[in-house]
Parts: C-alpha cells; structure tokens; sequence
C-alpha cells in the first residue's frame, strides 16, 4: 500500500488537473453556440454555388478544368488537412491523421502522386517530426478560423491545380476534414473538390429513363418533374467559369474550416468533460485508499500500545 504522504501528493495533483479540465470544458462550452451557429449559417452559401457547379457540369457540354481533368494522364493530386492547433480534444487529431494516411495509401495504390497540405499546429508538428513532405502548411485560430485563411489556402491549391503537369500541378483536390453532427457525433470525411464529381440525379426505372439516355441528353426532367435548365453565358464561357472557379474553391474550404472548427470545439468540450469526471473518480478511489492507509495505522498503533501494555501488565505480576 502507498504511504499516506504519496496517497496526499498524488490527490492533490490530481485535484489540480480536474481544475485545469473543468475550466476547459467551460471555455468550449461557452463558444460551441457560436461556432455551431456560424457553421450551420455558412452552409446554404456552400451548397447554392456547389448546386450551380453541379447543374452546369450536368445539362452543358463544357470543357473547362472546374469538371474535366488534366489531359496527359497527370497522376499529381493535392491533400488537404485540417487538423486542430491545440490538443485536449480527444481523438480529433489522430481521426483525421489516420483518414489522410489512408487517402494518401489508396492513392498511392492508384498510381497517383499525392502532395501533402495542412492546416493546423498539430498535424504540422506529427508530419515535421517524420520528416514527411509537406507542400504548404498553416497554423493559428483552427478553432475560429477567418476567411483570410481559407483565401489562403484556397489560393495556394487552386494555383497547384491550374499548373500545368510540367509545373508540377495537379490533377484533383481533396480535403479532409470534420463534419460536424450534433454535440456528440462528428465524422471524418474525404471530399473531392475538384474536378466537380457530377451525381445524377435518381430516376424512376418506371418513367422509361436509362443511364445512357441521361449521359446523351442535356434536358431530363429531375426527380422532381421539373424540366432541367438551359445556360447561356456572357461574355463567354471559360470567361464565367474562370471567375466561379476561385469562388467555389473558397466557399468550399471556408465551410470545412467552420465545420471542422465546430467539431474541434465540440470535441475538447465532450474530452474534458469525460476527463473531470475521470479525475474526480481517481480522486474518490485515492481518497478511500488514504482512508484505509490511515485506518490500517492507526490500528498497527492501538496494537502497539496493547502489546505494550499487555507485557508490562505481565512483568509486574
């Protein structure tokens, strides 16, 4: 058994940690409403120009880099990361690391070239400390992040992706990120931002439609019934699109930023809450165990002295 001096020591380190956890559990508390609320509000911007992107992609013939690869074959494709720039969140970090190596294992099994990008201090730091290449990194405020940022960022990878393979450009974006759920659950996704994946819309077997008369027509009716739209473009096409393109990268990461800042919070909150209460266990079970240290000697004592007295009872007899 511990001496009651450890037991003492290791209660009150204990106590200062839980400290140190319920003050950070009350922080994320306090901003998680905001971070969900801007989260949620950047959303419908998001999905109204990817809707605009997906509904030319479908019912035009465009040739333009925003939906169709790079010709010759270029295997380069560009990763993004976001990760957090302070830990105490649990398993955010390592859930998003573990999803990059696994997309960037894949893609090696495809015959692509992966290049590395990542936002935030600790996946800077887990890559650095492996000396893994990383083709451009960015630190500060993952838990609040501003459009500066994502300006940024979405510059940097809509230059790599504009190169041509000369240049060493690439062929495809993807980015991995947090989504977030509700308090409790966020999912670690891997989406590709470009080239546009182009998802039809489902159709009745009923209605006499096939998958090949939807690849040879540009004027289906949706799942809806609504007849689909025809574009007409001034000045000209690669002139609108070549003004969208910068536009739908940015919208695109700034939404993973928030969201991914709303999972952060969401999970420093849900770790430090899970890490008081853990602490103040370990407090009780080392309290009990002090209690039984202190119980055990003061017994040895009292047997001491009745021992003692005892054998003086029986020398003066």
């Amino acid at each position: 058994m511990a001496s009651q001096l450890a037991l003492k020591s290791r209660i009150n380190s204990t106590t200062s940690l839980g400290k140190i956890f319920n003050a950070q559990e009350m922080i994320a508390s306090s901003h998680i409403a905001k971070a969900r609320n801007v989260a949620l509000n950047a959303k419908p911007y998001t999905d109204a120009i990817f809707d605009a992107v997906q509904a030319l992609a479908a019912h035009t013939h465009i040739d333009h880099p925003i939906m169709t690869t790079h010709e010759g074959g270029n295997a380069r494709v560009a990763v993004l990361a976001l990760t957090a720039d302070r830990g105490m969140a649990g398993a955010y970090t390592s859930s998003i690391i573990r999803e990059t190596e696994g997309l960037l294992a894949r893609l090696d099994q495809d015959g692509k070239e992966p290049q590395l990008y990542v936002y935030g201090r600790r996946g800077v730091s887990y890559y650095k400390y492996r000396n893994r290449d990383v083709a451009g990194t960015w630190e500060g405020d993952s838990d609040h992040p501003g459009v500066e940022v994502a300006e940024s960022i979405s510059k940097a990878l809509l230059d790599a992706y504009m190169k041509p393979e000369g240049e060493n450009g690439v062929s495809e974006l993807y980015i991995v990120f947090t989504e977030f759920i509700n308090m409790v659950v966020q999912r670690v996704r891997v989406l590709r931002m470009l080239p546009v994946e182009l998802v039809r819309p489902a159709v009745d077997a009923s209605d006499g439609i096939t998958m090949s008369d939807l690849s040879e027509s540009d004027d289906v009716d949706d799942s809806e019934g609504a007849v689909s739209p025809l574009y007409s473009f001034e000045p000209s096409v690669d002139e609108v699109l070549d003004a969208i393109l910068p536009k739908y990268i940015q919208s695109r990461i700034h939404e993973c930023l928030l969201t991914a800042a709303a999972s952060e919070t969401a999970s420093r909150q849900n770790a430090m809450h899970t890490a008081t209460d853990n602490a103040n266990n370990l407090i009780d079970s080392l309290t009990r165990e002090l209690n039984a240290s202190r119980q055990a000697a003061i017994t040895q004592e009292l047997t001491e002295i009745i021992g003692s007295a005892d054998a003086l009872n029986k020398e003066e007899e």
